[in-house]
């Protein structure tokens, strides 16, 4: 965003050559010559610095960034194993509390980190690099640079979702960011995976994300995010050409960032309503369903999408592998591996979310991702709004971006994302009541479930917020079990098939199904005889 009223100072060899406010559209003019100059930033609200800028003829304009005195932290890397050291990072501009959390059934207090600050003046605050942040990372550091003060925590013995907690002494506003803690060794029958790269997609702290100015940041930033903005253009043509970019010409974006949508209310509750628009897709909704695998007593190993990238989860060692909520975003390398597990080597796949394997990622490093956003032909009515689409009807063109780039994920789950039933929510309908997985539910033919759920931002049933339906590419003994009854045909379709190496895959195609366990008997009664089927045969 555009920062106006910014005081600068521009000094040189110990001289000051100008003093200047920045413009309301954020722009700096300032009568000074070619040359390097130590320039002083101060606003209000925002923290003070001075870097040291080259002033040359060069057009392309210089970035300055400033940071908010919001408290903000973040883990690096999000993702540890067990006993492995990770580091966790803060801004504050005053005394703050720092604790390690572990979100399951209960929200349980594992220990005191830190009382993050030091002696200097507002010495725990932080420091924005200029330019284009989202692809170097913050860079953040501890409040002093001794040894003692390293900020690191080692990685607990039990698996789970981890939150680091802040709270600042004086003012009380508080912060909290999320922690993947994988088991040492495979300890579970079950593996779930967190959706880290899908995260990390969504997150625009720094003027990017894989939906705000995917390929690059422009040159002069924002002042009002509909006038300034493709994404908010009128012309449905612009909006189409926000991802007209090829694939290796989208920036990496890069997790040593804060994520405030991946915060978590001090006083929530395992079984609060889902507050917030991103909160339904990212570790706040991800939550709700690990904890609701520990009340129904299920064990499991968690890991991040990144450690099944690169191996550190052996799927060999698991009977049943869970995706759920909102699992956008992987690599060819994650794809190919669990295929061959349950197509090979008789793998167990519950696909429990919405509008999942729809993008390949391109793992630059191990702090930064590349989304490979080429898109696929996309219907547009004349009034501007997207036509109601099925996979099925779609001639020759790709089913998904992941499509384009490698193959369609409905050769694995069955199922593929469309723009049919987008941002609505509805009950499933029963259409195979004989199948298995309806056993001691009670359920009839069109008979109606999965009506409540714990979204509050797409409610109204389990079927929802994104949905998927069966693929052109789905194995031939795929089997329709449900179908969500959302407008314009565009429910959710519930399927299972079994490969010949006795393998299976149960798939149910929507983003609000995992929100809907903790509150709707039926859909926790279907999810219960999937995963007891996988884990015991019967």
């Amino acid at each position: 965003m555009a920062l106006n009223d910014v005081q600068l100072e521009f000094r040189r060899d110990g001289n000051r050559y100008d003093v200047v406010r920045s413009t309301p559209r954020g722009a700096v003019y300032a009568d000074v010559g070619p040359g390097t100059y130590d320039v002083t930033l101060a606003k209000d609200g925002y923290g003070s610095k001075h870097v040291m800028v080259d002033v040359d003829d060069d057009t392309h304009p210089y970035q300055f960034r400033l940071l908010s005195d919001r408290l903000y932290g973040y883990m690096t890397p999000i993702c540890s194993t067990a006993g492995d050291l990770a580091r966790f990072r803060v801004h504050a501009t005053e005394e703050v509390r720092v604790t390690l959390w572990r979100y399951g059934e209960h929200r349980e207090r594992i220990r005191p980190l830190d009382w993050h600050g030091e002696h200097g003046p507002q010495a725990g605050k932080q420091l924005l690099p200029d330019g284009d942040l989202t692809q170097s990372g913050v860079k953040w550091h501890p409040p002093h640079p001794g040894a003692f003060a390293t900020q690191t925590v080692e990685a607990r013995d039990r698996t789970g979702l981890y939150y680091v907690h802040l709270e600042e002494k004086e003012s009380g506003e508080f912060f909290s960011f999320p922690w993947v803690v994988a088991p040492a060794e495979p300890d579970a029958d079950v593996a779930v995976v967190a959706a880290t790269m899908t995260w990390n997609a969504y997150n625009n702290f720094g003027g990017r994300s894989n939906y705000v100015n995917p390929a690059s940041l422009p040159d002069r930033p924002v002042v009002d995010s509909h006038l300034d903005l493709d994404r908010y253009d009128d012309d449905p043509s612009i909006r189409e050409g926000l991802y007209g970019a090829e694939n290796h010409e989208y920036a990496p974006l890069s997790f040593e960032r804060p994520a405030p949508y991946n915060a978590v209310d001090r006083d929530t509750d395992l079984h609060d309503p889902i507050r917030g628009r991103f909160d339904t897709y990212f570790a706040p909704a991800e939550w709700r369903f690990l904890g609701w695998l520990e009340t129904r007593g299920y064990d499991y190993d968690l890991y991040a999408d990144n450690q099944l990238h690169d191996g550190t989860l052996d799927l060999d060692a698991y009977d049943v592998l869970v995706i759920h909520t909102h699992p956008e975003y992987w690599s060819r390398t994650m794809y190919d591996r669990v295929k061959d597990w349950v197509f090979e080597r008789g793998g167990q796949l519950a696909y429990l979310g919405g509008n999942g394997i729809d993008c390949e990622v391109d793992v630059v490093d191990e702090t930064r991702v590349r989304y490979l956003n080429k898109s696929r032909p996309i219907s547009i009515s004349e009034s501007g709004k997207y036509e109601g689409d099925t996979p099925r009807s779609r001639g020759d063109e790709y089913e998904t971006r992941f499509d384009r780039t490698h193959e369609s994920a409905g050769r694995l789950l069955g199922v593929v994302t469309t723009l049919s039933g987008l941002m609505t929510a509805a009950p499933y309908e029963v259409v195979t009541p004989e199948h298995w997985v309806f056993d001691g539910t009670g359920l009839e033919s069109h008979e109606r479930f999965g009506t409540e759920t714990l979204q509050e931002r797409i409610s109204g049933g389990a079927s929802g917020q994104e949905t998927d339906k069966l693929s052109r590419y789905a194995p031939e003994s795929v089997q329709l079990l449900a179908k969500g009854a959302n407008p314009n045909d565009g429910g959710a379709e519930m399927v299972y098939y079994e490969t010949d190496s006795d393998g299976a895959v149960f798939s149910v195609g929507s983003i609000t199904y995992p929100a809907a366990l903790l509150v709707d008997d039926h859909t926790a009664t279907i999810t219960e005889n999937v995963l007891d089927r996988f884990l015991t045969g019967e």
